[in-house]
């Protein structure tokens, strides 16, 4: 009885139900992501009050009124879209800021350089990428991404033509919107 137990438990040990070398998690045709890194830029000319356009906000009741400037709107090749905005109080004070931002899930903005005596000043090159506040404390950049710049749910940029004519209709389309269709 002692050798056909022994006989089986050999038995047993050499059929192995486990595969040694199983597949990989994953499929070899998935790759990491490249790292995003962003692209140099220069500084663009001073606006000219024939090219800002005024930016609507939706239920804003802030102290400022905000204007984009249109000549220095641009998408670089690193998908962030760079423009002039103009603050402007009630009593006619203006604030300047040249930024980037980008089309992501939550969306992020940066300010590079800041309006003085008619040309642009720098920011400190350590200063980051900020995460659109949705709360309504900051609803210019919210509305920059949400409704003027930025396609929904495909979290790029809209073509140029696009972010400008919704910029001076004060909206974007229905169709534009939907997220489904891009230009």
């Amino acid at each position: 009885m002692g050798l056909i137990m022994l006989s089986l438990s050999i038995s047993t040990a050499a059929q192995n139900n486990f595969v040694n070398d199983a597949e990989p998690d994953s499929p070899t045709s998935v790759r990491d992501a490249e790292s995003w890194s962003e692209q140099s830029f220069t500084l663009p000319a001073w606006p000219r009050e024939q090219d800002l356009v005024p930016v609507r906000l939706d239920n804003a009741k802030g102290a400022f009124n905000y204007f984009l400037d249109t000549r220095s709107l641009h998408t670089g090749t690193d998908q962030v879209v760079r423009y002039t905005l103009v603050a402007e109080s009630t009593s006619g004070a203006r604030n300047l800021s040249f930024e980037g931002l980008r089309c992501t899930a939550r969306g992020q903005y940066r300010v590079y350089a800041y309006g003085q005596n008619r040309h642009f000043e720098p920011t400190r090159l350590s200063e980051d990428w900020h995460p659109i506040d949705r709360s309504g404390a900051d609803p210019i950049h919210e509305e920059l991404w949400r409704t003027y710049l930025c396609v929904p749910r495909l979290f790029a940029p809209r073509p140029r033509a696009s972010q400008l004519r919704a910029l001076r209709q004060g909206r974007v389309g229905d169709y534009e919107n939907s997220g489904f269709l891009t230009e």
